[in-house]
């Protein structure tokens, strides 16, 4: 299996300004943006930190996942939520060779944690014997970060803030994750069900 963001967030549709408020920076002083980009790349790296920790996408963005095989015969969970659009359903086989499979043969199930790929009729289409199916979809709650839960919202200002207060401690590679952060995104995780169950 192996997930690709086909998008990246473009900067404009981060909190850079909501992030500085946070710090109260700038008080008192003139703003002259010359940190912007330090602030921005502990918001890209919260927000990277969150989404690895809960599986949920935050701000919207177009992905493709491949897998060699299906876990069940009807549906198969996603890995990522909230997914709001399966943009296309591709077979390789060995060779290569696609085969865009009808939007018909298959459909969304939405669901906050576990969004599946569902086969319309009783299984989805077959992937050939050493091949490969690639799924295009759109995940994120929204496009902008007013759409972000708040506890998700807040967790990534504290984690941001978090890496922006030890960034000369940043090379000692002993990171742990504040207490704060754990229990906001705590709701939000997949829990793991068995050894072949959902994740």
């Amino acid at each position: 299996m192996m997930l690709i963001e086909q998008t990246t967030l473009p900067a404009a549709a981060l909190p850079l300004e909501r992030f500085k408020a946070h710090l109260r920076l700038g008080t008192g002083f003139t703003d002259d943006g010359a940190e912007d980009a330090l602030l921005e790349a502990f918001l890209r790296a919260a927000i990277a930190a969150i989404e690895g920790r809960t599986a949920k996408v935050l701000l919207a963005r177009s992905f493709t996942w491949v897998v060699s095989g299906w876990r069940e015969g009807m549906r198969e969970a996603l890995p990522l939520a909230p997914v709001t659009r399966i943009a296309e359903l591709r077979l390789l086989d060995r060779h290569g060779t696609v085969c865009v499979c009808e939007s018909g043969t298959y459909r969304l199930e939405r669901d906050i944690n576990y969004p599946r790929l569902a086969a319309a009729g009783m299984l989805l289409p077959t992937i050939p014997p050493g091949g490969s199916a690639e799924i295009d979809f759109d995940a994120g709650f929204g496009p902008d970060w007013n759409s972000v839960p708040p506890d998700l919202c807040q967790a990534v200002f504290l984690l941001a803030a978090h890496f922006h207060e030890n960034r000369h401690a940043a090379g000692t590679g002993d990171f742990h994750m504040p207490f704060g952060v754990l229990a906001l995104t705590d709701r939000w995780r997949r829990l793991r069900l068995t050894a072949g169950g959902e994740a």
